[in-house]
C-alpha cells in the first residue's frame, strides 16, 4: 500500500462505522423462533436467505426489503398458518430497525477527528500542511433515507465532506464515486467490513483498500478471504492511523 498517493478515504458505514448487523441478528432470530411449529431455526434461516437473494434484484437492500423478505418467509414456510398476530408481532420488530442506536464502534470517533484535524477544508485554496489527504466521505449502499437517518443518528456526519449513498457497490459505482470526487482510482483508500462490496470491487478498479472484519456477516456478503498489494487488513479501527 502505498499512503502517500492517497487523497481520499471512503468509508462504509453499516458495520465498519456502527454496529447494524447485530441488529438484524435479534430480528431475524425472532423470526426463527415463531417457524419452530414448523421447521427447525437451521432451515428457518436456509428459508430467509433464499427468499432475500431472490428479492435481491427487485428489492434491493434496506430495511424495507428485509422486512418483505421477512414476512413472505414467514407465511410461506408457515403455509399462511402463521397467526396474524405474530406476523404483525414479526413486523413490529422489523420497525425497530428503522430507530436502533447507530452508536460508533470503539475507535471511529477518535479516528475520524484525528483525520478530519489532517485535512484543510476542500474550499480552501491551500494545500493541507500536514497531510496529503483531502476529503473523507462515506460510500455505503442500501436504502437513501434508512442510510440518511442512521449517519444522523450516529453524530458522525459533521465528519465527513461528501456522503455517497447507492443501491450497489461494484465496480461500475466505485468508479463513479472517483470521477465526482475528481480523483484518480490509486488516489482513493476504501475502508470497510465487506470484501465482498467494500474491499474487491475498490481493488478492482485500481484503489487501495483497508479490510475491517466485523464479528458477524450477513449470508449475502460472505466472500472467500483473499490478499493482495493493495489491501491491508486490521483488527481494530484506531489501526488506521498507524497505516496513514
Amino acid at each position: 500500500m502505498n499512503t502517500e498517493k492517497i487523497r481520499v478515504i471512503a468509508f462504509d458505514a453499516d458495520d465498519t462505522l456502527w454496529d447494524c448487523q447485530g441488529h438484524f441478528e435479534v430480528v431475524m432470530q425472532r423470526l426463527y423462533d415463531e417457524l419452530t411449529p414448523w421447521v427447525d431455526r437451521e432451515t428457518a434461516a436456509l428459508e430467509l436467505f433464499a427468499t432475500e437473494r431472490k428479492n435481491m434484484r427487485l428489492l434491493g437492500y434496506g430495511v424495507k426489503a428485509f422486512t418483505l423478505s421477512m414476512l413472505e418467509t414467514a407465511m410461506r414456510v408457515s403455509n399462511h398458518q402463521m397467526p396474524a398476530a405474530t406476523i404483525n408481532d414479526i413486523l413490529q420488530q422489523c420497525y425497530t430497525l428503522l430507530e436502533f442506536p447507530c452508536t460508533p464502534l470503539p475507535e471511529v470517533e477518535e479516528t475520524l477527528r484525528t483525520l478530519r484535524s489532517q485535512i484543510s477544508p476542500l474550499t480552501s485554496h491551500l494545500s493541507p500542511l500536514t497531510s496529503h489527504l483531502s476529503s473523507l466521505v462515506v460510500f455505503t449502499k442500501g436504502e437513501l433515507l434508512d442510510q440518511e437517518h442512521k449517519l444522523q443518528r450516529s453524530g458522525l456526519a459533521h465528519f465527513f465532506d461528501h456522503v455517497e449513498i447507492t443501491s450497489d457497490k461494484g465496480e461500475p459505482e466505485f468508479r463513479e464515486l472517483c470521477r465526482k470526487l475528481g480523483v484518480h482510482p490509486e488516489e482513493m483508500l476504501m475502508v470497510g467490513n465487506s470484501l465482498k462490496s467494500d474491499i474487491a470491487p475498490a481493488l478492482a478498479i485500481g484503489c487501495q483498500a483497508v479490510y475491517i472484519p466485523f464479528h458477524v456477516t450477513w449470508q449475502l456478503e460472505h466472500h472467500d478471504h483473499f490478499e493482495h498489494e493493495h489491501m491491508v487488513q486490521i483488527d481494530h479501527f484506531g489501526q488506521l492511523l498507524e497505516l496513514l
